[in-house]
């Protein structure tokens, strides 16, 4: 196998001797060059695996080799130097494609990290259907294969990316195979619920805390940055961060450090940053609700998530596999959508997206006699009525769903003991399917 090999592009010759000696330890044969032209003239000659340029070049600058390498060398990283104070400079080299950015002065630990992580790049499959996650990524309509690809593009950096799209459309599901296709994929990828987070627990949480650092501190605590420490964390409706907590994301963005509750130390962290909101954050910024500062750092790149109803086409891929699904789930024979079903389906809105399919087909399976799910066991809510709008008001219903549970349970276990325990005699005692009867004992685990 020939010797890997890497492109060092800077005007300072004190500078690329630097990097090349780092690189050089590390065993890959370097080249250099002082200007965009001498850059250009070497990429022609030779296939190189790593590259990293400086922003301010005599002919040019670092910008026009990122956009060039994106386009014609899409399988090498390549790597920004920047100056402190450049910020708006390193978000245009990172939505142009850069792979990272090299701060000055160079920190040797730092391009050693950089570069190991940017030659296991070749080692990262690149077959985003390959993944295996918890539902994956189906649907093969035109939206689709546009969002695959922007998930293969945006995993081979290390940008921060911004995930857009409403409720139900699958944005963790984009986070997590934005981590598994990056160089991060066997490191942490933690997933952190915003808006689920008391305020007066949130720096704890995120940051971590020290034992007695306040009441009921009773051990140390880590914090999301800290598990999530070389992989990704995933924020998850960022929107609803209030604004003092929106300074301190800030200052652990920026700085890369944090400082548990209680502890007078910084810690340096290395985290990749996904955050995710079904909200307009540029509404919210303009409205003063949320940083403009800390918009700009998590929004270098932003992934839209189509909504359902945006691709009808993939709702019978959808539609099959939730019914394989819950069939295995529950050990029981799979069933199949009528024609009036699977068309009902596909005409409606779908305000809830692919989750609230998901719902639509679980209960249904529930409910249908024989072979076939019919058009009156889908129970679909008059589509006319519904918007988008809607799914902004949609109230949360824990404490109810928990209280129906209750009454559900009582009143099956009273049927059950009235027939012995007979599950036929039951279902027909409660006038439901043996089905249904079989699934609600699965799920509120009545034995």
């Amino acid at each position: 196998m020939s010797q890997l090999a890497a492109l060092i592009i800077d005007d300072e010759p004190d500078i690329r001797e630097l990097i090349a000696l780092t690189l050089e330890r590390m065993d890959l044969h370097c080249d250099q060059a002082g200007s965009v032209s001498e850059a250009l003239s070497l990429l022609k000659q030779r296939p190189y695996h790593f590259c990293i340029t400086d922003m301010k070049l005599p002919d040019g600058n670092g910008l026009e080799i990122i956009e060039l390498c994106n386009a014609q060398y899409k399988d090498m990283p390549i790597a920004m130097i920047t100056a402190f104070g450049s910020m708006e400079l390193a978000v245009n080299a990172l939505k142009a494609g850069a792979f990272d950015l090299v701060p000055k002065p160079i920190d040797i630990e730092r391009l050693r990290e950089l570069a190991r992580a940017a030659l296991k790049l070749t080692k990262v499959p690149t077959n985003i259907d390959a993944i295996p996650s918890s539902e994956g990524l189906l649907g093969n309509s035109a939206a689709m294969q546009d969002l695959k690809e922007k998930i293969r593009k945006v995993a081979r950096t290390q940008a921060p990316v911004f995930i857009h799209g409403e409720s139900g459309t699958g944005k963790e599901l984009v986070a997590k195979l934005i981590h598994h296709q990056s160089v991060r994929a066997e490191q942490p990828f933690i997933a952190v619920n915003c808006g689920a987070i008391p305020k007066d627990l949130m720096e704890s949480e995120f940051f971590g805390h020290l034992k007695g650092s306040f009441t009921g501190a009773s051990s140390d605590k880590p914090g999301f940055f800290k598990a999530a420490h070389g992989g990704t964390l995933f924020l998850d409706e960022v929107a609803e961060l209030p604004l003092d907590m929106q300074a301190k994301l800030l200052r652990v963005i920026q700085e890369k450090a944090v400082r548990a509750v209680g502890s007078e130390h910084e810690e340096n962290i290395d985290v990749r940053i996904v955050s995710a909101s079904h909200k307009n954050l540029q509404q919210l910024v303009d409205q003063e609700l949320f940083r403009q500062d800390l918009y700009f750092r998590l929004n270098v790149i932003q992934v839209s998530v189509p909504r359902l109803a945006e691709r009808p086409e993939d709702i019978p891929l959808l539609s099959g596999h939730f019914i394989r699904k819950y069939a295995q789930e529950w050990g029981m024979p799979e069933v199949r959508l009528d024609s009036k079903a699977a068309n009902a389906l596909e005409q409606y809105a779908f305000p809830g997206n692919v989750r609230e399919l998901e719902n639509i087909l679980q209960r249904a399976f529930t409910m249908a006699e024989g072979d076939n799910i019919s058009l009156e066991d889908l129970s679909l809510p008059a589509a006319e009525v519904i918007n988008s709008q809607n799914q902004e008001d949609i109230i949360e219903t824990n404490n109810l769903e928990a209280y129906l549970e209750n009454i559900e349970r009582t009143a099956i276990t009273q049927a059950l003991e009235a027939t012995r325990w007979n599950k036929t005699a039951a279902a027909e005692k409660l006038g439901i399917s043996f089905r249904a009867l079989r699934y609600r004992c699965k799920k509120l685990a009545i034995d």
